[in-house]
């Protein structure tokens, strides 16, 4: 077992004669690693995996449950995504055609259960095919192939028990067992040499030199046993002595719901202008009982909502239906609950009563007392209520010039503009504000100046479908 693991469960007992790269001080043991990937989330494991595997890195995955994937990766539609719904040039867009097509191909290779089952996008009523024109278009765009329009006729042929007036056939979208996805993930990462600490929560860090190791400033993360939290301070009121503290080189935060509160705590270098807002969309699932047969062969999406892409039609690998997520948008947590991962994932039954009018929408058929509550999820967001996937956020007529570039402003654009403004000392925050526009972000030394560490924000979907190609963006763009 490597020494970190040990230092991670226990408080007291290492000395600098354990291991060459731990040190002890104020009895609190110090260690130099390689990398450190904060999160076991399917793009955790991912980006592990690709640091392992192809950059021969050797990692450490630190995780504050007790297993893998047991946050927003467990509670999902598990689906692949053809890549339609994202602004075109938007990272967001790029990496989910890119992500789909490693995962098809890493399925299909390792026999990962997965089925590219199809989607039809439907309106239900002739006021929806404008934006049903618009998806098409954008997909054109974002170069999803295969895409075609269907006459509600032809829907209806394909899925008899749908009503639609117009629908998009997706051939590429599909689904897959998204549990069997990170274990053949995860097990390719420790056959590279990956140690994965579960129960390890990172609580905070700072900048500073490192005399064991050189002169240069670095980032030092402090590391307890999530026990401690539970035991010690549930409410995170008292400041919580580390019980090691990690010099990694590179770090990688992917922590998912808790990604903004490890950010907060990392004192010393991190500029608070940098760190977008925080959404979180609570969503329910209830699952189809009481039918000999599944009603579908296809997933069925309605037109997207605000702040999700409606309650649809999704599928299991054994032909189980489910409907959702809906969307409520629910305040975030103070740091040690978002740590210890405390949202409220109860479901409602009487919530079952909203969803039976959105799904008669086009699944008239559906009979009553037919929907029994599923699970639910938590989807961190970086854009909140009323802000559409393509919205920009209103900003001050001083920075007109911005204004004027309109739907042609990349990400890349704005992500070096607001680096030009972090080493100019100046107001970032139209920058940050702006980045959200495109509903991911992730954030390099060279935005905000901490060395060696990597910020993943607002990962959400299409986050499954995307998180080889995440990890690979990570790698190509970060680690040059």
């Amino acid at each position: 077992m490597r020494a970190v693991t040990r230092a991670v469960l226990t408080k007291r007992g290492i000395t600098s004669g354990s291991t060459t790269n731990v040190a002890v001080s104020d009895g609190v043991a110090k260690e130099r690693v390689d990398a450190v990937v904060i999160g076991a989330g399917v793009v955790g494991i991912a980006v592990a995996r690709h640091l392992a595997v192809e950059g021969r890195r050797d990692v450490l995955v630190l995780d504050s449950a007790p297993s893998f994937g047991t946050g927003t990766s467990s509670r999902n539609s598990q689906v692949i995504h053809a890549g339609i719904y994202y602004p075109s040039d938007s990272l967001k867009a790029r990496l989910c055609v890119r992500g789909r097509d490693l995962l098809y191909e890493y399925c299909s290779a390792r026999g990962i259960p997965h089925s590219q089952t199809g989607k039809l996008i439907v309106a239900t009523s002739p006021s929806g095919i404008p934006k049903l024109g618009q998806l098409m278009d954008r997909a054109s765009l974002n170069g999803v192939v295969g895409l075609r329009w269907l006459d509600g006729s032809e829907a209806q042929r394909m899925e008899p028990n749908l009503q639609c007036v117009k629908a998009l056939l997706s051939p590429l979208s599909g689904i897959v067992d998204s549990h069997s996805l990170m274990l053949s993930l995860l097990g390719d990462a420790e056959s590279a040499g990956a140690t994965f600490s579960y129960n390890s929560t990172v609580i905070g860090g700072h900048v500073a030199g490192d005399d064991s190791s050189s002169s240069s400033p670095s980032l030092h993360l402090h590391v307890v046993q999530t026990r401690v939290l539970e035991e010690e301070d549930p409410d995170g009121e008292a400041p919580i002595r580390p019980e090691l503290v990690l010099v990694p080189r590179l770090v990688v935060n992917s922590a998912g719901l808790a990604a903004w509160a490890v950010a907060r705590r990392l004192s010393g270098g991190l500029d608070g202008a940098t760190v977008p807002p925080a959404y979180f969309a609570r969503g329910c699932y209830f699952t189809l009982s009481n039918t000999r047969s599944p009603p579908f062969s296809r997933l069925i999406y309605p037109l997207p909502e605000d702040g999700g892409l409606g309650v649809h039609v999704t599928l299991d690998l054994d032909g189980q239906v489910k409907f959702g997520p809906d969307v409520e948008w629910i305040h975030g947590l103070d740091d040690i609950p978002s740590f210890l991962n405390k949202y409220d994932y109860s479901v409602d039954p009487n919530r079952a009563g909203r969803f039976y009018p959105e799904i008669r929408k086009y699944y008239p058929a559906l009979k009553d007392g037919c929907l029994e509550p599923g699970y639910a999820g938590v989807r961190p967001k970086i854009s909140g209520p009323r802000q559409s996937s393509g919205d920009f956020v209103d900003f001050s007529p001083a920075n007109e010039s911005l204004h004027t570039v309109g739907e042609k402003l990349s990400s890349n654009f704005v992500a070096k503009e607001l680096c030009a403004c972090i080493q100019s000392g100046g107001d970032c925050s139209i920058y940050v504000q702006l980045l959200s526009a495109w509903h991911l972000c992730m954030q390099g030394e060279d935005t905000h100046g901490v060395p060696g560490l990597v910020n993943l924000y607002g990962i959400e979907s299409p986050g499954l479908t995307s998180s080889m190609a995440i990890a690979e963006h990570i790698a190509a763009r970060f680690l040059k």
